[in-house]
């Protein structure tokens, strides 16, 4: 019986040849593990019951500090022991109901009844590839509404692959003004409106709902794409009420999973002006001609093969899948914890005298929050004293304003799972290594 093994932070997970060395020659670092495997009632089998129903005994994480940065985030136990499923085919029938569900679940968490998921091996940045690569072709049009370091990088991608791309950009702290939207359409016909929901380097949420209605008013062939991977599974997206024909995402933050897929879902009317372009995909990995029958026939019960998918990292996803789709609390508790997580960090940064960085507070997301430091203070005295109590938080990304503000991610099983006490232990840590910061520097 396998009572216990502890695994390094350095050890992918997901690889098995790695674990199985770890096993037998352990090395000193796995005495600094951050998950172990507890009395398992019986050895891992490699004949495991389809849809991830590896029974998980007593598997517990190691204690570790607490991961609140926007993005990865903390994971739940049964997520993580999904990940440490033994190794199987990728095509074989056990792995294939696995990955159709996926499929079949991440439309229940966008509230969309046919559009064509993609979960590929890659980050949430495959996304702006596969929106680039397969549903522009080049010289067309392009508007990106810039609120953040994300916007840039997204038209940035855009033009590598030929666009043609006109930017909104909104003020530091704030989105896109509606009324500026509205001139651009009507100034020139665009393919496609591209914006991030939520800017992970500044934490500003845009009005998704707003912005496609008011696409749809003006210019209703204009495809609408949501870089969604800070707000996934955090705000919500109602992709077919809105008409969002693309939604992108990754595996990392508010999905629940460990990093490494990029999950993008599709229209129907996308994946149909993809089917009609003229020009060759300029993408040979992000090719939905590649990818769609690949997804198709997982989706249909059959294997098929382009490049191999992370066969754990799929049998994870599940596991957080079923977990925000299947059981409590629902996906609209999920929504509302999240927004009264926000409030609680925000009134509480508020109450140390914290300024957040978005300038209005409808515009601030619900699954992270971004604050300036105050006068007198940078991130060497006031992050190393949180990871002093266990926090991690993240510094300033925005290439501006880097220096001068840091951020708290708050989504995930941090959220929803009050028992941990996330929330609370990063208020109480934030309030005392403020203060401590402020006395070494006599303010």
């Amino acid at each position: 019986m396998l009572s216990r093994v502890r695994v390094s932070r350095a050890l992918p997970s997901s690889s098995s040849s790695a674990l199985g060395f770890c096993l037998a020659h352990p090395p000193p670092a796995a005495r600094a593990a951050i998950f172990s495997f507890r009395s398992l009632s019986s050895p891992p089998s490699h004949h495991q019951a389809p849809r991830g129903s590896r029974k998980m005994s007593t598997f517990k994480q190691e204690p570790h500090k607490l991961l609140v940065i926007p993005g990865p985030i903390e994971v739940t136990d049964e997520v993580l022991y999904a990940n440490a499923h033994p190794s199987v085919s990728h095509v074989s029938p056990e792995f294939v109901p696995v990955f159709g569900d996926c499929i079949r679940m991440i439309r229940e968490v966008l509230y969309t009844a046919d559009a064509q998921p993609f979960i590929i091996s890659g980050s949430g940045t495959l996304g702006w590839d596969q929106v680039a690569s397969n549903l522009v072709e080049p010289g067309e049009n392009v508007l990106v509404l810039n609120s953040g370091y994300f916007g840039d990088s997204f038209a940035d991608c855009l033009r590598t692959y030929g666009a043609s791309v006109d930017e909104l950009r909104a003020p530091f702290g704030k989105a896109v003004e509606p009324f500026s939207l509205e001139v651009a359409l009507h100034s020139k016909k665009y393919k496609l409106v591209a914006f991030t929901h939520v800017d992970t380097s500044t934490g500003v949420l845009s009005d998704a709902k707003g912005i496609a209605e008011i696409v749809k008013k003006v210019s209703p062939d204009t495809l609408i794409a949501l870089d969604g991977v800070c707000s996934v599974a955090s705000e919500e997206i109602q992709q077919d009420a809105w008409g969002i024909d693309v939604v992108l995402t990754a595996s990392q933050k508010g999905l629940g999973t460990p990093p490494g897929l990029s999950i993008l879902v599709a229209s129907q009317r996308a994946i149909k002006v993809f089917e009609e372009r003229k020009a060759a995909v300029t993408s040979y990995y992000a090719s939905w001609k590649k990818w769609l029958p690949i997804m198709r026939a997982y989706e249909s019960g059959s294997a098929a093969y382009f490049a191999t998918p992370p066969v754990n990292l799929i049998y994870a996803f599940h596991a957080s899948l079923t977990q925000l789709t299947k059981q409590a609390p629902s996906l609209a508790d999920r929504f509302r914890l999240h927004r009264e997580a926000s409030a609680r960090v925000k009134a509480a940064a508020a109450e140390l005298g914290l300024r957040q960085l978005p300038l209005v507070d409808e515009q601030a997301a619900n699954g992270m929050t971004a604050l300036w430091f105050p006068e007198g203070l940078v991130a060497a005295d006031l992050l190393p004293r949180l990871v002093k109590r266990g926090v991690v938080v993240a510094a300033g990304l925005h290439k501006d304003n880097k220096e001068k503000y840091f951020r708290i991610g708050h989504m995930g099983v941090s959220v929803v799972d009050p028992q941990r006490g996330d929330v609370d232990k990063v208020i109480v840590a934030l309030k005392e290594s403020l203060a401590e910061a402020k006395a070494s520097k006599n303010l």
